[in-house]
């Protein structure tokens, strides 16, 4: 029923001259899903509390909010090889630095860890702009986003349990470096492989063809989200993740409610798997219609989804709920990338989809904000209870934004024939 699906995906990731970035882009992006708790873990390591360890962990995603747009802006201007190749070496050198150079207590390790996350390598953001431009059919397209969608399951997933594998030959301080180089070889990896003639954006080069010696425009501190439509989507998927947060929050509570509290991570793994289930058994019909049509559609879907939550009576129940609501997900990711490739100015594609993934990092954040707030007063069942309200008003929002979210022509080279 799905075998549809793993061949385009086969068939995609072994082209040649696309091949080599798509697999790159897979190593550069494991230090992205699993640092935060890699520094948690080695600051603990060192003796450090947990308050020091949140701290350090909450710089660093502070940095990487506050850095990843301007080294997104300088890769769309100054082009992948240059910006990858600075990134590759200094994030594995910053992290170097926070586990064997600095200790809990002063102040080196929190400065390390802001600079580690301002010079993360944009990976996430290299890859999804480089599918806009490559040379591909539209379904084609389609299909490289709902990998990339597919793949962050994944890395959820995986990653972290890579991070438990090297920990057990090693110290969390070991591991963490370890994966930080593997990232930055990816990074390197990303940087200098071939890619199709006329792919590459920036390096002075106007894709609209207007030539290296036309007019710039003036740098604008919020860059392409200054088109309503991309600054209306961020908003979206702002709102869309905060219940992402509220279940994060919401899920270990309730499986410590029935007795089980051992039994969370296991929950929420149901929750990673049945979004990567949901891509591969839904995705293959997606691209025959437009995705300002399906994209408020699939958000419903996932509200609808978040509200299985509170039928919920037991572990098992909240598993499988998790597991068969949580199946849009991944396609929602898509459907976002897609909507930003087709709205986002040509000569922006990085800052813009660093802008929609840094607004669903937020979205989570708040959303773990106050749904701690909320868990003792009201309890794990009112929380399912506000992510699903809050996933509604964001498939309202969609609704309502379909017009706006119409996609202008795609900013790609023509697929020859």
């Amino acid at each position: 029923m799905t075998s549809g699906l793993p061949r385009r995906f086969l068939d995609l990731l072994t082209r040649p001259r696309v091949a080599g970035a798509a697999w790159w882009s897979v190593v550069s992006r494991l230090p992205v899903y699993l640092m935060s708790l890699a520094i948690v873990l080695t600051v603990r390591e060192q003796g450090g509390s947990y308050a020091q360890a949140g701290l350090v962990a909450a710089l660093y995603t502070l940095g990487m909010a506050l850095g990843s747009p301007l080294i997104a802006r300088r890769l769309d201007r100054r082009g992948r090889s240059a910006v990858l190749t600075v990134t590759a070496v200094a994030y594995p050198a910053a992290l170097a630095v926070l586990v064997w150079a600095t200790r809990p207590g002063g102040w080196e390790q929190p400065a390390a860890a802001v600079v580690a996350g301002v010079v993360l390598p944009p990976a996430n953001a290299c890859m999804r702009s480089l599918w806009a431009r490559l040379p591909l059919r539209e379904e084609e397209r389609e299909t490289a986003y709902l990998w990339e969608a597919l793949l962050t399951e994944v890395l959820v997933i995986g990653a972290p349990l890579m991070l438990a594998a090297l920990m057990l030959v090693g110290s969390a301080g070991l591991a963490l470096t370890t994966v930080a180089v593997l990232g930055g070889l990816g990074t390197l990896g990303l940087a200098h492989t071939r890619l199709p003639p006329g792919t590459e954006g920036g390096g002075g080069a106007d894709p609209d063809g207007a030539g290296p010696e036309a007019p710039k425009e003036p740098r604008q501190l919020l860059g392409p989200l200054r088109e309503p439509a991309l600054l209306a989507l961020a908003g979206i998927m702002a709102v869309s993740a905060v219940p992402v947060g509220l279940l994060t929050l919401a899920i270990p509570a309730f499986v410590a409610e029935h007795g089980a509290p051992g039994g969370a991570g296991l929950v929420y793994a149901c929750w990673g798997i049945g979004s990567a289930l949901g891509a591969l058994w839904l995705g293959r019909s997606q691209s025959r219609v437009a995705p300002q049509v399906r994209f408020p559609r699939l958000l419903l879907a996932y509200a609808l989804g978040t509200g299985l939550t509170l039928l919920a009576g037991s572990q098992a129940g909240l598993a499988v709920a998790l597991a068969v609501g949580s199946a849009p997900i991944a396609l929602v990711s898509a459907s976002e990338m897609t909507l930003v490739s087709g709205i986002a100015d040509g000569r922006s594609l990085a800052e813009a989809f660093t802008w929609a993934s840094l607004a669903t990092v937020l979205g989570d954040a708040l959303g773990q904000q106050v749904g701690g707030l909320l868990m003792d007063p009201l309890g794990p069942r009112a929380v399912f209870a506000v992510a699903t309200c809050t996933a509604l008003a964001a498939a309202g929002t969609a609704f309502a934004c379909r017009g706006l979210l119409t996609r202008r022509s795609a900013p790609v080279v023509e697929c020859a024939a």
